[in-house]
């Protein structure tokens, strides 16, 4: 309307003089040159007949898209909605006459003379139903610029996307004085109805985590649908564009995208067009969906049953997170400046796509979007469904975010110390104080930065009582075994002794084993790490299986994964043994002082390459003994399995001291 308010024009009386005016014409038609024995061929008749029919029969309905949904793109939905919505099958003359005579007992063919009273009481037609010979399949998008005003309300700002049948802008509410999206479509198209009862019912819905419906109106050769418009959020397209989510953005993402549909599916309601310039994430972190009923209604989707539509809608939501998960869209075609899957991945689960990919979320996504996941998992056909099988996995939390790295405190010779002259002046660099725009500003930072200090001084306080002992050990030694009377040099906790290779190497305990990956490529491994390092060569901790070696250009997918060795303590490592199930090649690292404290969380720079060997039975035999509570078995290169893919297993792992 004109004043901005949310209308959609009752049309029906119009309708209905439409209808019967169309209808009589063209039977009045096609009797006359019957009769008259005219050349033409029956099929062109009907054909005549059948769109003047399907003319009046238009439905003039519009709803509101997103505006930020790229409209232009020629994918497989767009091309047949064009076609399903602007086809009738053709109907004889009998077809046409059973048809008027079953819509109203009135609707009979009418005397020549009566036709004028039979005309159409829109005052503004757009186009004259009677003239079935210029009535035009599609109706092109109404023409505007920047600056133009509709209902003297909305002045429109900048297009953002224009097809051959509507157009989406920004625009303001000059009113209300906020942004809006605006998208105008010709009063005259076929589907033109369509659109405005599916705003109509979009507004209806009032739920905020859809993009609201603001107004719908019919004005003279105009529909247009204003919506909300959200200028801090970005949609997921551009979210992907840089690479795939984290696993708890996109939990979050399909949580709350899946419970918003589930909830429109229980009043009535489907999406149908679900894609990924639909779902915007807010500057809050709320996801949002736009376009629900209104885009299918744009682009002239067919309506589909309660089950088809929701079957449609839960696939569109599993081809969402399985893009989100792997940075590729799960079909043939390239599409939202994503890269298809190639054939022979068709029906592949993410996982199978792309290593470290969480395990929850990719059978979650595969049974969503495919009628046959693979390894015989039970298919998810409604969002209902889709809303329990998430509220059962185990909650995904978000990472915690990294910290600056405190200076690593000195490791000092407590036999070699120099003699302070003023002992009370020495500083005490374990804690020193921090400057002032590093201050914590939450108890919590607080708390968490206290601890690493606490951390750091018991290191301090082990490392300088490992040197004492082993300064105390091969002094014994030297008096013991008769060595000579020199006095002993001072041992550093950094530096081992030489005596120290001397000794018989006596195998330590390990307190257990973790999988490792890079902080983000998510867990690694099917079999429990803790196999390999159990004691039995018959048990083996397992990676995962590519389709590539690892390395550090592509088609490589990562550059390696490990296994993360616990001692229990710092003890003084000497060798490694390592058996393989093949033909391995791998680096044995040890954390520095910075990654030590956590290094589960830590990047693989924070680890030292001590040792790289190559085989199926390897020994990494250290220089001089190193220190440490943590080892890394890292994974550079693994054989192939009988399938031809690249899958690494390490069988028994030994440490010696």
């Amino acid at each position: 309307m004109a004043d901005g308010t949310k209308a959609v024009v009752d049309t029906s009386a119009a309708d209905a003089a439409t209808d019967e005016a169309a209808l009589a014409a063209a039977i009045d038609e096609l009797a006359g040159s019957e009769d008259a024995g005219e050349g033409a061929s029956a099929d062109a008749r009907r054909k005549g007949a059948t769109t003047a029919a399907a003319a009046a029969r238009t439905e003039p309905d519009e709803a509101v898209d997103g505006a930020s949904d790229d409209a232009t793109e020629a994918g497989p939905e767009a091309a047949s909605g064009e076609e399903t919505s602007e086809i009738t099958a053709p109907l004889s003359v009998q077809e046409l006459r059973a048809e008027l005579a079953a819509g109203s007992p009135r609707k009979k063919p009418a005397p020549e003379p009566a036709r004028p009273a039979r005309r159409p009481t829109d005052p503004q037609p757009t186009v004259d139903p009677r003239d079935t010979a210029t009535l035009p399949r599609t109706l092109p998008a109404p023409q505007r610029r920047s600056g133009d005003m509709i209902g003297h309300r909305y002045r429109l700002e900048e297009c953002i996307s224009q097809t051959e049948t509507f157009s989406s802008w920004r625009a303001v509410d000059e009113k209300l004085r906020r942004a809006v999206g605006v998208h105008l479509m010709a009063s005259g198209h076929q589907r033109a109805r369509k659109v405005l009862a599916a705003a109509k019912s979009a507004a209806l819905l009032g739920d905020p985590r859809f993009v609201q419906v603001l107004d719908a109106v019919h004005e003279g050769e105009l529909v247009y649908v204003v919506r909300e418009w959200l200028p801090h959020s970005s949609d997921l397209a551009k979210l992907l564009a840089n690479g795939p989510m984290e696993p708890h953005e996109a939990y979050q993402m399909v949580r709350q995208v899946a419970d918003a549909v589930a909830a429109a599916h229980r009043r009535g309601q489907a999406h149908l067009r679900l894609t990924p310039r639909c779902v915007l994430r807010t500057d809050s972190g709320q996801y949002r969906i736009n376009g629900i009923a209104v885009d299918a209604a744009l682009r002239g989707l067919p309506e589909e049953g309660a089950e088809d539509a929701q079957r449609a809608d839960t696939r569109a939501i599993g081809a969402l997170l399985f893009a989100a998960l792997t940075h590729r869209w799960p079909y043939p075609e390239d599409r939202y400046d994503l890269q298809g899957l190639p054939k022979g991945l068709q029906n592949a689960a993410p996982d199978q796509v792309r290593a470290g990919v969480h395990k929850g979320l990719s059978e979650l996504a595969a049974r969503a979007l495919f009628d046959q996941p693979p390894h015989h998992a039970r298919p998810i056909s409604t969002p209902e469904e889709l809303v329990r099988a998430i509220a059962q996995m185990p909650r995904i939390r978000q990472p915690e975010p990294e910290l600056p790295a405190f200076p690593t405190p000195p490791r000092h010779n407590t036999h070699a110390l120099p003699t302070a002259p003023n002992p009370t002046r020495v500083a005490d660099t374990t804690v020193a104080p921090l400057p002032a725009s590093s201050r914590p500003v939450s108890s919590r930072r607080a708390r968490r930065r206290l601890r690493r200090v606490i951390k750091a001084t018991a290191w301090t306080v082990a490392l300088g009582a490992i040197g004492v002992a082993s300064w105390q050990f091969v002094d014994t030694l030297r008096h013991t075994g008769g060595a000579t009377a020199s006095p002993a040099p001072s041992v550093s906790s950094t530096a081992p002794s030489p005596q120290a290779s001397t000794h018989n190497p006596v195998q330590l305990t390990v307190k257990g084993a973790q999988s490792y990956t890079q902080p983000g490529d998510g867990t690694e491994g099917s079999d429990n790490p803790a196999k390999a390092v159990d004691g039995d060569s018959n048990t083996a901790w397992n990676t995962q299986w590519y389709n590539d070696q690892f390395g550090l250009k592509a088609p490589a997918l990562k550059s390696g994964t490990g296994l993360l060795i616990d001692l229990g303590s710092s003890q003084a490592v000497s060798s490694v043994s390592v058996q393989f199930g093949g033909e391995h090649t791998a680096e044995l690292r040890v954390p520095t002082a910075a990654a030590a404290a956590n290094p589960m969380s830590a990047r693989l720079d924070g680890f030292t390459v001590v040792g790289k060997k190559n085989g199926s039975n390897v020994e990494y035999t250290l220089d001089t003994p190193v220190t440490t509570r943590y080892l890394l078995l890292w994974l550079t290169a693994l054989p192939k399995d009988g399938a031809g893919r690249f899958a690494g297993q390490v069988a028994e792992v030994k440490v010696f001291g």
